[in-house]
Order: structure tokens, then sequence, then C-alpha cells
């Protein structure tokens, strides 16, 4: 799975280079060439008839980059066998077709490295970089790069120019396989030193990283057979320590297999050499000499590094630290992630702090508000009080005033002044309850001080009792607005009670003053009617006696001589009639007059005024009314 994760991030640098219009496909024909030297340098049988039939249906069209993957997999990746090719002529061929496009190290002027030297770089950055596509190198590793590489051209690495390049960049996201040449072609890392020095540091770091290599270096060997010392140069990776003849390892004199059998021990000087140590095996034991401590403690340190590896089942110590430090990477955003959101929950208790405070403030500023208020309308209503004590005495004295009064006017108001003594004896008790609960409102204001001393220590306490306080407080006002109600229909009634006693007074003084202008009526109708009684006399004593009118002569009976006696004729009759009619209509109308009142003496004062017409008898035999 490694091989084959390093392979792929290879090939995906020579699939984007071909990719010319950058969307993601490529044509054909193009990736005809690239499977066919992939399998050349994978050492496997190339299948054209395969890669014709998987792109049956898109002969002309370009091939996209997902429609490629399941066939390099398939019938190219899964037939690579790790050691029957070399990885490197892998990744020559994708450099060979990805540098033509990408890398151009003429823009910096005087290029810093060899085309080699590029291509080691390149295989480095493939090697360190994450295992995600797009492939970028992040800032930690493009610095551990760069120092081994200057470690290995003994230059002290500047890692604040580096810093500051890699802030200017924006690339703490990562950088790509180009920008990473770019800044080593710069000069930034490589200036003062000689190409030479530059491509041998990066051949060292390149041997040791992506070729697996711990250590190479010049020891002295003991031979077995003859038992002599001969300088070897030494070649360490994970599982193998071989020996050459000389640094260009062409001819390997040996191999020492290191596994969990093995272990490296130091030796005491002895036959002249210094430094000495040995790797002992279940079957032989190979004694070395270094040139000096710091290079034997170097060996032993990585020898025993690459026995661990073996033990562990690990191919690849680089690799193990790159996961190390991906570890400690992930590790250290973890942390920071951590830290902004703690860093974020400290602002937002801050916020919320600050924003309590505030509403504190505002809580006290009202509170202040409050109590003002509270003062002021506390004043208020003790002056409205004192104006209310003051009207409810003149009400009072007013009040025994009227029923003096109506006492003596009146005996019928005595219940209506019980009960006006009732009302303001439960006045005087709703004084006295409005003076408790004046008292019950000092002890609550005092209650509420205590209160307010109690805020600074639990801020939920005194929002619970300033909630019970506002609650008291509006109880209070409504029971004093009850109060202040009563009181005001109170006074209404009192001033409508006093109104209707002076009106009873005027209306008794009217009834006074009728009375004794109708006692002066009756009087006068009285004598008014002993008047018309006379004159009904005086005139009844005329009809009397006009009762046998003289009439004209009348024919004597010549029987007898005596003249003759006239029959009643239904004249005088009638004449008659009248009168007992005018009599009745007399006597009625003067009971009526003294029955009915104010109405009728009215009438009965107009009788001297009007005339009196009494039927009177004609000449003619007729009745007329005479004044």
């Amino acid at each position: 799975m490694e091989l084959r994760a390093e392979l792929l991030k290879s090939i995906w640098h020579a699939f984007t280079s071909l990719d010319v219009g950058e969307s993601g496909k490529v044509s054909k024909s193009q990736l005809k060439v690239l499977s066919h030297n992939l399998c050349t340098t994978l050492c496997i049988g190339h299948d054209k008839q395969a890669l014709e039939q998987h792109f049956r249906d898109d002969d002309d069209g370009p091939v996209s980059s997902q429609g490629y993957m399941p066939y390099l997999n398939t019938y190219i990746l899964d037939k690579a066998v790790e050691g029957t090719f070399k990885k490197e002529e892998v990744d020559r061929l994708c450099w060979t077709l990805c540098s033509t496009k990408n890398y151009h190290p003429e823009r910096h002027g005087s290029s810093a490295l060899s085309k080699n030297d590029a291509f080691h770089l390149w295989c480095l950055f493939n090697f360190l970089s994450e295992d995600k596509y797009p492939l970028v190198l992040m800032p930690e590793e493009v610095e551990y790069l760069i120092k081994k590489i200057c470690s290995a051209m003994s230059v002290e690495l500047n890692s604040v120019d580096i810093e500051d390049y890699i802030s200017q960049n924006a690339m703490q996201s990562g950088i790509n396989a180009w920008a990473f040449l770019d800044l080593m072609n710069s000069g930034m890392v490589t200036r003062g030193v000689d190409r030479d020095s530059v491509t041998m540091a990066i051949e060292e770091v390149y041997g040791e990283i992506v070729g697996n290599t711990l250590k190479e270096g010049y020891l002295w060997k003991k031979g077995h057979l003859r038992r002599n010392w001969t300088e070897r140069w030494f070649s360490l990776k994970v599982s193998t320590l071989a020996y050459y003849t000389c640094e260009d390892r062409k001819e390997c004199k040996g191999v020492i297999e290191l596994d969990q059998n093995c272990c490296v021990e130091v030796l005491p000087d002895r036959e002249g050499k210094r430094c000495m140590f040995c790797v002992k095996t279940l079957s032989k034991t190979y004694e070395m000499s270094a040139p000096d401590t710091k290079q034997r403690q170097e060996w032993t340190t990585a020898i025993q590094t690459s026995i661990r590896l073996c033990v562990e089942g690990k191919t690849s110590l680089h690799r193990e630290l790159k996961l190390r430090r991906r570890e400690l990477r992930e590790e250290r955003e973890r942390r920071r992630a951590a830290k902004e959101e703690e860093l974020r929950r400290l602002r937002l208790l801050q916020d919320e702090r600050e924003q309590r405070l505030a509403e504190l403030e505002l809580l006290q500023e009202a509170q202040r508000q409050a109590q003002a208020t509270q003062q002021q309308e506390e004043q208020r209503r003790r002056q409205q009080h004192e104006q209310l004590q003051r009207a409810l005495q003149e009400q009072l004295l007013e009040a025994e005033e009227a029923r003096a009064n109506m006492q003596v006017e009146m005996a019928a108001k005595e219940a209506e002044a019980e009960r006006q003594r009732q009302r303001i004896r439960e006045l005087e008790a709703m004084q006295t309850q409005l003076e408790q609960a004046l008292r019950l409102e000092v002890r609550a204001r005092q209650d509420e001080e205590a209160y307010r001393r109690t805020q600074a220590r639990l801020l939920a306490e005194e929002e619970e009792k300033m909630k019970a306080l506002l609650t008291l407080q509006e109880e209070q006002e409504e029971f004093i607005v009850r109060t202040q109600r009563e009181k005001q229909e109170l006074r209404l009634e009192m001033e409508s009670k006093s109104k209707a006693l002076e009106e009873a007074q005027q209306q008794l003084e009217k009834v006074r003053a009728t009375r004794y202008r109708v006692d002066q009526d009756i009087a006068a109708a009285q004598r008014k009617l002993r008047q018309a009684s006379t004159s009904v006399k005086h005139w009844n004593i005329q009809m009397n006696r006009l009762m046998h009118p003289i009439g004209p002569g009348e024919r004597r009976s010549s029987v007898g001589g005596t003249p003759a006696t006239r029959a009643p004729s239904l004249k005088d009759s009638g004449l008659r009639l009248s009168q007992k009619h005018v009599e009745k209509e007399q006597d009625r109308r003067l009971s009526r007059t003294c029955s009915e009142g104010d109405a009728r003496l009215v009438e009965g004062s107009d009788l001297s005024n009007k005339d009196t017409r009494l039927p009177v008898q004609t000449q003619n035999g007729s009745l007329e009314s005479t004044n």
C-alpha cells in the first residue's frame, strides 16, 4: 500500500502535466503513451486491448481521471511487484513529463540547482507531501527538509527568512512542488555555497530519506579469514548493513542481515584501533572501528534504530518520522483549535459578563430612578393624604352641621343622617387602614433596603427580591388607587347629599311660601263664595219675583166676570229647571275649588274679576244671563 501511494503521487504529477486545459481530462492518445511507459518502467506487460476495451465508448473524446483510475489500478498498479523494478525510473519518467510544463528555473536568472538536483528535490517533495490531492508540502515539512539540506552542507539555516518567505507567500496551508523548487532556486538556502556542495547535500538527503538509507560512511572492518583491518564504505538500511569497496557502491563486499537476533556493542580499544564496536548476529560477529567517538555513537544508534524498525515490521525510518511529525502537527492543530475554541468561549463569557454588568448597571440605574420616583410618589401621596384628611375634616364638620340642621328641620332625615355617620365611621376605619398600609409600605421599603444590601452577594437572589418588591409595590399602588377611588366616590356622595339637603331645604321654604299663599287664596275664595252666595240669594229673590211677569192684557171670560187664572206654560217650567241647574252648578264649583288646592285657588282668586251671569227670562219668555 505504501508503494502504491508513492507511485500514485508521481503518476498524479504526470497526469496533471498532460491536462493542458486544466479541465481534469486527458486525451486517450496521451493516456496510451503514459500507460505504455509506465508498464515499461514497472516491468509488466502492457495490454493494449484492455485499454481499448476500457475506453471503447469514448474513442475520440478526452478521458477523465476518474475514468483512468480504474484502468490504472487494475491493469498497472495491481500487477506491479516490489523489487522487480526501480522506483527511481518511474519517478524519472513522471518527472520528465511534468517538468517540461511546470519547472522553469530560468525565471530566477542563474539556476542554483542542476536538473538532477531538481529531480531529487521533487522526489523528496513527493515523499514528504501529504496524502491528499492536489499534493502540497506543509510549512513544517519544508523547514525540516531545508534544515536537513543545510545540515548536510554544514550551513547554518536562517529560520527567520524561511518563516518570512512562507508568511509573505501565504503558504500556511502548504506549497506545491514547483513553488518549493522556486524557493530552492531563489538562492535563499544555497546562497554562498558552491553548486557541487549543494548537489552532494541533496544527494545525501535523497539517499537518506527516499533511498531509505539510515547512515553511510567509511569504517574500518576486521576480516573473518585473514583477520586484517580494511576500510570499507558502509551503507545502513532497514534490516541490512551493506559494505562496499568505495563510495560509488559498484562492488559490494557483503551484506549483514539485521533482525531481532542481532545486537550492537561498544568494544574497548585494542590492536591499535580506537572507537571500536561490533554487530553480533546468530552466526557471526562483525568488528568495526569508527573515525571518532561521535561517529561511533551515531553508527551504534543508527544500527539499533534499524534493528528496532525491523522488529516492529517497519520499512522506513523517515516515513515513521513523517507520520510522527504529522501526528504532532495534527495534535498542534487540535490544540490550536481547542485553544481558539477556549478563547472564543472565554470571549463569549467575557462578553456575557460585560453584558450582565451592563444589565446590572441598568438595573441599578432603574432602581435608583424607581427609588426617586417612589420617593416623589410617596411625597405626593402624603400631600394627597393630608389634603384628603383636611377635606374629610371639613366634610365631617359640614356633615355635623347638616345633621343638626336636618334634625331640627326634618325628622324624616334622621335615618339618612345615621347612614352618613356610619359612612364617616367607615371613612375613619379606612383612614386607619390607610395608616396601616403606610406603615406596611415603610416596612416594605426597609425590606427593600435589606434586599439591596444583599444584592452584592447574589444577583439571582436580588432579582427574586426585586420581583417580590415590585409585586408588593404594584399591590400597594393598586390598594392606594382603590382607596383614592373610594375616597373620591365618598366625597362625591357627600357633595350629592349636601346638594340634596340644600334642595330639600329650598323646597321646604317654597312649600311654606306656597302654603301661605294658598291660605290667603282660600280666605279670598271664601269671601268671594259668601259674596256669590249672597248674590245668588238676591237673584233667586229676583227670579221668584219674575215668576209672574206683567204681560199684555188678556181676554177675560164673559162668564162670571172674574179674571181667569193663567195655566203655567212650557216656558215657565223651563225657567224653573234652568234656575235649579244654575244653583247645582254653583255648589259644584265651590266644592271643587275648596278640594283641589293651588290650581283652583288661582281660579278662586280670579272670581272677583269674573262676571256672574245668571239666566233671566226676557219679556219674550227666553232665558238670558245678567251681570
